[in-house]
C-alpha cells in the first residue's frame, strides 16, 4: 500500500459534478484537442486554463479545480481551489524523458512489451492483477477482462484498507448518501477513526464541516462536529466534542451505543472497558437521537485495528438504529482517487468487490484467499500485472520475495520498487491530468476527468486493452466461452 494507503481516509449545493455544469465552449483560438472548458489566458498561446478540473488525488475527486497550464513546458503551474495535498498533485507530475516500455531493463517497443505481456499472462498457471486505484473505470474494466480470459485473480488496493467495510457492506447492508445531501443537511458529523485535516484536507471545508448548504445556512454554526479516535489528531480542534476510545475497543463502545440507542441496558464497567464515560455516551445518544440529520464517517483507524470487518459492520448496523430518529447514514472516507470506482467496476463485473478469482471459469469471492497479499505470500502466484500501484515496497517479506520470484507486469506513472522489479514495465500517462475517462468519488457519484495537457506516453486503458487484444490473438482455441465473453 501506498502513502495513500496509511491515510486514515475527502459539493456542491446540488449532487451533479461541477464540471458537468461548466461551460463546454472553448473560446476563440483555444489550443487544438483542447479540454472542455480550456482556453487560452490573455492571448497567451502557451497557456491554457482548465476549468472545473478534478483532482484524482485522494477520495475527495474534487471536481473544482482551475489549473493553469503551460503548454510549451508540459506542467501546471497553478492549482486553484486545490488544497496543499492537491496542488503537490498536480506540480509532481510532469513529462519525464524515460522509456514508454522495458522488457528485462532494457528499452523495448511498446508492441514488443505488449507482445511479452500478453505471453506471460497466458502461460501462467496463476496470473494475479492487482491495484486499479488510480486508474479511470475504464481501465478497470479491461483489466478485469483480462483476468476472466487468463482465469486469474483479480483485486484492488481495498483489500488492504477497506476491505473490511466490503464485506460489512454484505452482512449489514449500507444507509448511503451523496456528499452533497451531507453538505446540505446534515447538523451532526461524526468522524471516527480518521484524520481527515491531513488526508483529506477539503472534506471538512467542501463536504461536511464549513460549507454552507440547503438547510445548513451558517455552515459550522450549525453543525455539531464529533471526533472519535484513540488519540488527538491535526482534526481533533476542528471538533465539538472529541472521544477517547481505548485501542482496541471501538467495536464494543460502538456495541454500547447501539445498546443505548435501542434503550437495553448496559453494565457498569463501560468506562473501564472503553475508556469513554457513561455520561459522555449518554450525551452523544442525545444528539444522535434528537438530530435533523446525522452521518457517520468511518476511517482506516477502525478497519484497520482489532475487530476489522466487525467494526465496520457495527457501524453501519449503529446508523441503521438511529435511522428510526432521524435520517442517519454512514460513509467509509476513501484514500485513493478512484477505490471507489474500482469497487463499484469489480462488482458490476463480477458481483464482488475485490479478492475474485475466475481459475473455475467463474468469479469466486474468498478474502484471504484470492486477496493479493495472501496469495503471495503463501507463493501461489506465477505471474502479476500490477497497475497504478506500488506493492513491492510495503508490502509483506514474504509477499515481496514471490514478486521478486515471478515475472511482473507493472503500468505507472512514476518508477517504483516494483517497476523496477518488474519483466515488462509500462510508462503510462497520469488520469485526470493527461488522460480523460471516468472516477467515482468516495460516495460513488461518477465524475468525468477533464485531462490538462497531452503525454507522450499511452494511457492505462489503451496498454490494457492491447494486452488483452494480444491474448485473444495468441491464446489457443478452447471449448468454453468465457473468454469470448470477456471481449469487447
Amino acid at each position: 500500500m501506498s502513502d495513500k494507503d496509511n491515510m486514515t481516509d475527502n459539493g456542491t449545493n446540488t449532487e451533479t459534478s461541477a464540471a458537468a455544469k461548466a461551460d463546454a465552449k472553448a473560446a476563440p483560438g483555444a489550443a487544438s484537442g483542447a479540454a472542455p472548458g480550456a482556453a487560452p489566458k490573455n492571448g497567451g498561446d502557451h497557456i491554457k486554463i482548465v476549468k472545473n478540473a478534478t483532482c484524482t488525488f485522494c477520495g475527495c475527486v474534487c471536481d473544482d479545480m482551475d489549473l493553469t497550464v503551460d503548454l510549451k513546458e508540459k506542467r501546471i503551474t497553478k492549482a486553484k481551489n486545490a488544497c496543499v495535498l492537491g496542488r503537490a498533485w498536480f506540480a509532481e507530475h510532469t513529462i519525464e524523458d524515460r522509456p514508454a516500455a522495458l522488457i528485462d531493463g532494457r528499452e523495448a517497443s511498446v508492441e514488443e512489451a505488449v507482445e511479452e505481456a500478453a505471453r506471460i499472462l497466458l502461460e501462467a498457471r496463476y496470473p494475479i492483477t492487482y491495484g486499479l486505484s488510480d486508474s479511470t473505470c475504464e481501465a478497470q474494466r479491461v483489466a478485469v477482462a483480462i483476468s476472466d480470459i487468463v482465469k486469474g485473480s483479480v483485486d484492488t488496493t481495498t483489500s488492504v484498507c477497506h476491505g473490511p467495510s466490503g464485506i460489512a457492506f454484505q452482512g449489514v447492508g449500507e444507509t448511503t448518501s451523496t456528499l452533497g445531501e451531507v453538505k446540505n443537511r446534515a447538523d451532526l458529523v461524526i468522524y471516527w477513526g480518521g484524520n481527515p485535516a491531513e488526508s483529506h484536507p477539503r472534506h471538512f471545508t467542501r463536504y461536511a464541516v464549513t460549507p454552507k448548504g440547503m438547510h445548513i445556512p451558517n455552515g459550522k454554526k450549525d453543525r455539531t462536529v464529533v471526533l472519535v479516535d484513540v488519540r488527538k489528531t491535526p482534526s481533533a480542534p476542528v471538533s465539538d466534542i472529541f472521544i477517547q476510545v481505548k485501542p482496541g475497543r471501538d467495536f464494543e463502545l460502538l456495541w454500547t451505543l447501539r445498546a443505548l440507542v435501542n434503550g437495553k441496558k448496559i453494565t457498569a464497567d463501560v468506562e473501564e472497558l472503553t475508556g469513554v464515560a457513561r455520561e459522555t455516551l449518554d450525551d452523544l445518544v442525545a444528539r444522535m437521537k434528537s438530530c435533523s440529520y446525522g452521518v457517520l464517517f468511518f476511517g482506516m483507524g477502525l478497519t484497520m485495528t482489532r475487530g476489522r470487518h466487525f467494526n465496520s459492520g457495527a457501524v453501519l448496523a449503529l446508523a441503521a438504529d438511529l435511522n428510526q430518529y432521524a435520517p442517519f447514514v454512514a460513509k467509509p472516507v476513501r484514500g485513493h482517487g478512484n477505490v471507489t470506482g474500482a469497487d463499484n467496476v469489480v462488482s458490476w463485473q463480477t458481483g464482488y468487490p475485490f479478492g475474485v478469482n475466475f481459475n473455475r471459469g467463474f468469479p469466486r469471492f474468498n478474502p484471504g484467499e484470492f486477496t493479493t497479499v495472501d496469495v503471495l505470500a503463501r507463493g501461489e502466484a506465477d505471474a502479476a500485472l500490477v497497475i497504478a500501484t506500488d506493492p513491492a515496497s510495503n508490502f509483506p517479506k514474504k509477499a515481496i520475495e514471490t514478486l521478486r520470484r515471478i515475472p511482473v507486469i507493472s503500468l505507472d506513472t512514476k518508477p517504483t520498487e516494483t517497476s523496477r522489479l518488474a519483466r515488462v514495465a509500462f510508462s503510462v500517462a497520469t488520469y485526470g491530468i493527461n488522460t480523460g475517462g471516468t472516477v467515482y468519488r468516495m460516495d460513488d457519484v461518477p465524475i468525468t476527468l477533464r485531462p490538462a495537457f497531452e503525454s507522450p506516453y499511452p494511457g492505462d486503458e489503451e496498454i490494457l486493452t492491447a494486452i488483452r487484444d494480444k491474448i485473444l490473438a495468441l491464446r489457443p482455441p478452447r471449448q468454453d466461452a468465457a473468454a469470448d465473453r470477456a471481449a469487447p
